[in-house]
């Protein structure tokens, strides 16, 4: 609880009636029974924890690609080792082939009503083999739209069976209506920055089977962990930087570049790998001409991507992590971005996030941790971030905390975000607010997130009109069906307020902290959905927040608490209470008396259990010359107006 919660110290001796309902206020609605009745999975255990039975599908990558500069092209060959774990024999695979969004033909067109008048054609699959039983054959495949099925001859069996899959493609890199993925020109050069490269197994899980919605672009990814083993060739004066780890410095740096960067791994200050002076010197290369194959490799992981550019300036810090361990923070940016207020901070403002996010929730597994300055604006993968190249100050610090808390939801907690948006942005949004107040000293607190409160404020008050509109979808809602007015308040910053509200009023942060640093050790590269969070933090916090998780994440139902009425009594003074509207909180309820004491007495939401009023009793003698509920403005209450009393003078 916070400071304002008293103990229950008023209890003795207060008396309690129970009045009638409030204005819209209905318990039996709100505490209604059954809320889990129909989530029970044989491969969850009834606290939400993965059972004994649990299962999860595995696909391991080889991936090799040639990067054209001229013709702004990718061309590649993708091996994917797919293993079926699920009990389930499966007589066809389905693959994501998320480049077939900018063609225009694809469904991410209409679905916004806004069509854009650039287009590329999206992988072009020069052939599709699969490997089963040691025999090659050509692939049986049908596409659609942003999916690829492939028809076995022989089902792939379950508990363990697996196949190969090869893939020979190439595609036209999108410019800057990229999005996610682009190139762009700079000073010294093009930048690209390079997502969705590759053609990747859909997920098949225990809880919907095959997950193929197509890819629309607000909905994000959802993808199966294993280990990737990619090598990206491109011309000579091209520095790459890429998820995971580089395994062949000695063949793409040069000498002093390998040692600076031994140099970085063991250094808490920034060192510079390739500074902007060197930037466009052919010296700051092994070699002068043809092409280099920069080699990575990344374990347990369910994404990979990469950016290359002869413009980048290169740095990077040791990153101490929890028992000892440590990894690396680096940034690539062009000489644009440079300056003690921008880029040449990046790598400091990814150091110190990690390092927060390590200690207090889960340690960062990966061993890099890239920020590359671009177009992209805010975009998050494993062990990489695409980040604004004009960010600066505390723009850039938030930007990066954020993307790099991605890697914990969802790239560790492996939740699916093209369906629950909520589960990655909003999760995320959240651990942001604690990494602002943590990092040097709180020198970018509070977090505040300026497109949806410009100037900042409170922010039980800023979600109050979200919640005032009866067109606004809820939480649970498909994330491509959230409309764009709705998208940051029902993604980012309604799920983000309720699991502050959760921790700072309802359950505490050492319950709260407790229970949420099991459901991510729980959940750590698996596939929860939302009601094995539920069920989590009910049974490790303690407490049945079926009441929350229906009216804050299933409804958007508002808050009124109310000061109803005060009358003096013999020996004391009866407050009436009031609950006006759907949704109930624990709440503060704050009396002072003629003398000058203040009393605070702890409503905890059982108060509203059996209907929307209560009279309680405080014994005195003397005046009582005030009465507020929710005195200091933590709960997100519609009325405020209504919220106090004070006696007649």
């Amino acid at each position: 609880m916070t400071k304002s919660y008293f103990p229950f110290v008023f209890w003795a001796g207060l008396l309690v009636s129970i009045g009638g309902f409030g204005q819209k206020y209905d318990p039996h609605a709100l505490f209604a029974p059954g809320f889990y009745d129909d989530m029970h999975l044989a491969t969850r255990t009834p606290t939400g924890a993965p059972s004994g039975s649990y299962w999860q599908n595995r696909a391991d990558y080889t991936l090799a690609v040639t990067l054209d500069t001229v013709a702004n092209s990718i061309r590649g060959i993708d091996v994917i080792r797919y293993t079926n774990n699920s009990p389930d024999s499966l007589s066809s695979l389905w693959l994501y082939l998320e480049q077939q969004t900018y063609r225009p033909d694809a469904r991410s067109n209409y679905y916004t009503g806004f069509a854009p008048d650039r287009h590329t054609e999206g992988f072009q699959l020069e052939s599709v083999k699969v490997r089963q039983g040691g025999i090659l054959m050509d692939a049986d495949t049908v596409h659609s739209d942003t999916r690829l099925q492939i028809r076995l001859k022989h089902a792939l069996p379950g508990h363990g069976g697996q196949i190969n899959i090869e893939i020979h493609y190439h595609y036209i890199v999108p410019g800057d209506f990229g999005n996610r993925t682009d190139f762009f020109p700079t000073r010294n050069g093009k930048v690209y920055e390079i997502a969705q490269w590759y053609p990747r197994m859909c997920v098949y899980d225990d809880r919907q089977g095959w997950n193929t919605l197509p890819f629309l672009g607000s909905g994000e990814f959802y993808c199966d962990y294993g280990d990737y083993d990619y090598r990206i060739t491109v011309p000579w004066d091209m520095i790459v930087a890429g998820s995971g780890e580089l395994v062949n410095p000695q063949e793409v740096l040069t000498a002093s570049q390998q040692s600076r960067l031994r140099a970085a791994r063991s250094s808490d200050a920034t060192v510079v790998i390739r500074g902007a002076a060197e930037v466009g010197s052919a010296a700051s290369r092994p070699v002068r001409s043809g092409m280099l194959t920069w080699h990575f490799r990344m374990a347990n992981t369910r994404d990979v991507v990469f950016g290359a550019s002869r413009a980048y300036v290169w740095d990077a810090a040791r990153v101490n992590l929890p028992g000892g361990a440590s990894c690396l923070a680096m940034s690539v940016y062009p000489v644009e971005s440079t300056g003690p207020n921008a880029w040449g901070r990046a790598t400091e403002y990814l150091k110190g996030s990690i390092e927060h996010f390590s200690a207090k929730w889960f340690p960062y597994p990966y061993p890099v941790a890239v920020n590359e300055a671009g177009i992209a604006g805010g975009m998050e993968y494993p062990g990489m971030l695409f980040d604004g190249m004009s960010d600066t100050g505390k723009v850039l610090f938030w930007v990066t905390a954020h993307e790099i808390g991605h890697n914990w939801f969802p790239m560790i907690v492996g939740s699916d975000e093209r369906t629950y948006g909520w589960m990655d942005e909003g999760f995320n949004t959240f651990i942001d607010i604690y990494a602002s107040d943590a990092f040097n000293k709180g020198e970018f607190a509070p977090k505040r997130d300026d497109e949806y409160a410009p100037g900042g404020g409170n922010p039980v008050e800023e979600i109050l009109p979200t919640l005032r509109d009866p067109q606004a979808p809820v939480m649970l809602t498909r994330a491509d069906a959230i409309p764009e007015k709705y998208r940051h308040p029902m993604v980012y910053f309604k799920p983000a307020l309720g699991l502050v509200l959760l921790r700072e009023q309802i359950l505490g942060p050492r319950r709260f902290d407790y229970a949420f640093r099991k459901y991510i050790g729980a959940w750590a590269y698996r596939h929860p959905g939302p009601y094995d969070f539920f069920r989590m933090m009910d049974n490790e916090a303690g407490e049945d927040l079926s009441w929350f998780w229906r009216g804050w994440f299933l409804h958007n139902w508002s808050l009124d608490l109310s000061v109803e009425s005060v009358h003096a009594v013999s020996g004391g003074v009866d407050i009436t209470i009031g609950n006006l509207d759907q949704l109930a909180m624990p709440a503060v309820l704050e009396l002072v008396w003629k003398d000058g004491s203040h009393q605070r007495v702890s409503l905890p939401v059982e108060t509203w259990m059996q209907g929307g009023k209560q009279t309680l009793h405080f014994p005195s003698a003397q005046p009582l010359v005030s009465v507020t509920i929710d005195p200091d403005h933590v709960l997100p209450d519609g009325n405020r107006d209504n919220n106090w009393w004070k006696a007649v003078q």
